[in-house]
């Protein structure tokens, strides 16, 4: 058999990328570096995202002889693919059930094979890192399929770093926990009592299965809809996360309408994200935090708007993150972290909500906000009649310069007007006789005479003898305006039954001049509305927000 060819000099590579070369997860890649001491180290890249000298890595597996037939991590999957097709998280959940079973008993739709690769991967790793393998190639799986049934690692990654320390006796619970990847990942590995829910049966069997296998002490999922049937009702936790479902309207609503945890206010069908942030915010103990996922839209969507006046009015929502595009796994669009603490005692609320606006950054960069990505608003600046509480808009708005912008928009204003009546033609009593009711000539004549031409779709002339101005002035006069329109109020210019007067050249352009002075003139005044406008409303958030104030 051929050599393979070498990798070109200098060329590097991710972890994920030499998993595909090798045929295995990137967990797999991860045990690598750790178990061993050989393993070629980062020739670049950062902390979270080291790259690696692809020559170096590919002796290295030349060397350890991975990567040169199919692994059993790989026939593992392959095999349950084939046995469960679409269902493949059963899979992975029967395979976490054999390997926690104590007596060897293993599901009755788990084939031979598969049995025999999954013992044969715990003896030679461990059980819990054939369940952890198991769930990334599930949720690499998932990811590619454009779902977001499984919470993406970016938006665990941001989530983890927002928590920040988590006491080792804390209480951390997730109302929506799927295969547990989020409940599992914040806070320190061991210490904290773990509580989740999750209305897919498979999902929750498989998340308390690989909490044991990886010796994850005092968790507990149940399977259930939290929202309809909430298993942990007496439940007060120190931190509450979630990525809950999201454009969900069938959650319950005519079912709860009367449910003691909507005391923000009760949600409509089309808001149930509020309906989950207000089912974690009553399981939240007093001075513990909420820390969800939330679709942009429930910042300024309109039927949301008087439970996110709640949120501010009482001091509940510190703050909100607006995360880079493509953090959530199945699309681009921008998702934000919602942050909520439950205060000690009276007084104890928030007097602002602090806004981060990281939608410039990579979704794989630092997480940590630059000074001109933060603001703190005021409450009573939140509470105006949309309750806006996009983060892009509070902080565009925190770090304007009013005054400059004002006095731009001013001067440029006074500039306008002055030419604005400059822009008026002179003009002089006429006969009171319309020159439309003496020799005139259709359009239509004037095309088939090759005068006229249509362009985008205004007629101009293509002659000496014919001036656009004046062609374009008259098609717009009131006669032929009634010409061009149609029965439904559309006005079309290139009317082809409108008509002009008859004129010599030189009274053509005398006329022209005058249309096309007007032309300007309206131009300019819409500018110049359009001015006012911005100029009135700098003004106006300038003086409500501080920016600005009277002269003296």
């Amino acid at each position: 058999m051929a050599d393979k060819p070498a990798a070109p000099a200098g060329s590097l590579v991710t972890g994920s990328e030499i998993a595909r070369i090798a045929g295995v997860t990137r967990a797999a890649v991860s045990n690598w570096r750790r178990r061993y001491d050989d393993f070629p180290v980062p020739a670049g890249g950062g902390v979270h995202s080291p790259l690696y000298d692809l020559a170096e890595v590919q002796a290295w597996l030349d060397k350890q002889r991975k990567g040169q037939e199919v692994s059993r991590e790989v026939q593992l999957w392959q095999t349950l693919r084939g046995a469960y097709g679409d269902d493949i998280l059963g899979g992975v959940a029967d395979v976490a059930q054999l390997l926690a079973s104590s007596t060897g008993d293993a599901p009755e739709a788990l084939p031979a094979d598969a049995m025999r690769l999954a013992r044969s991967l715990a003896e030679s790793e461990s059980a819990g890192e054939v369940v952890n393998a198991l769930a990334e190639r599930f949720t690499d799986s998932v990811r590619r399929a454009g779902s977001d049934q499984v919470t993406s690692p970016r938006i665990v990654r941001a989530v983890r770093h927002f928590a920040g320390e988590v006491a080792p006796d804390a209480t951390i619970f997730d109302p929506a926990c799927g295969i547990g990847t989020l409940l599992l990942a914040v806070g320190p590995g061991q210490g904290p009592r773990r509580y989740g829910q999750e209305s897919d049966e498979r999902s929750a069997r498989f998340a308390q299965l690989r909490a044991d296998l990886t010796h994850r002490a005092d968790v507990h999922v149940v399977a259930g809809d939290s929202l309809r049937c909430d298993q942990w009702a007496e439940l007060r936790a120190d931190l509450v996360v979630s990525d809950p479902p999201v454009g969900v309207t069938d959650w319950g609503r005519e079912d709860l309408l009367l449910d003691s945890r909507w005391e923000l206010g009760t949600p409509s069908r089309a808001e149930g994200e509020l309906a989950w942030l207000q089912h974690a915010y009553a399981h939240t103990a007093p001075g513990g935090r909420v820390i969800m996922v939330m679709p942009a839209s429930v910042a300024y969507r309109k039927a949301g708007r008087r439970i996110r006046a709640e949120l501010v009015r009482r001091g509940i929502l510190t703050q909100i993150i607006a995360l880079p595009p493509g953090v959530a796994a199945s699309h681009a669009l921008p998702v934000h972290l919602w942050q909520l603490r439950r205060p000690r005692a009276l007084g104890d609320s928030a007097t602002s909500v602090r806004m981060v606006d990281l939608t410039a950054n990579d979704p794989d960069g630092s997480l940590d906000a630059q000074p001109e990505q933060v603001t703190d608003v005021s409450l009573i600046e939140l509470l105006d009649d949309a309750v806006d509480l996009t983060p892009g808009r509070r902080v565009a708005d925190s770090h304007r310069d009013y005054a400059a912008e004002y006095q731009s928009l001013k001067q440029e204003l006074t500039a306008q007007v002055r030419h604005l009546a400059e822009l008026l033609p002179a003009l002089t009593a006429g006969a009171n006789a319309s020159v439309l009711d003496g020799p005139t000539v259709s359009v239509a004549d004037l095309a088939r005479a090759g005068l006229v031409q249509y362009r985008d779709p205004e007629p101009v002339s293509v002659s000496d003898q014919l001036d656009t101005d004046f062609l374009q002035g008259f098609l717009r006069s009131s006669a032929n305006t009634r010409r061009s329109t149609s029965d439904s109020g559309t006005f079309r210019l290139d009317g082809k039954g409108a008509r002009i007067p008859q004129m010599d050249i030189a009274e053509q352009q005398r006329y022209g001049a005058a249309f096309r002075a007007l032309q300007e003139f309206e131009e300019l005044a819409r500018r110049v509305a359009e001015l006012s406008k911005q100029a009135s409303h700098v003004a106006r958030d300038g003086l409500g927000n501080g920016a600005l104030a009277p002269s003296e």
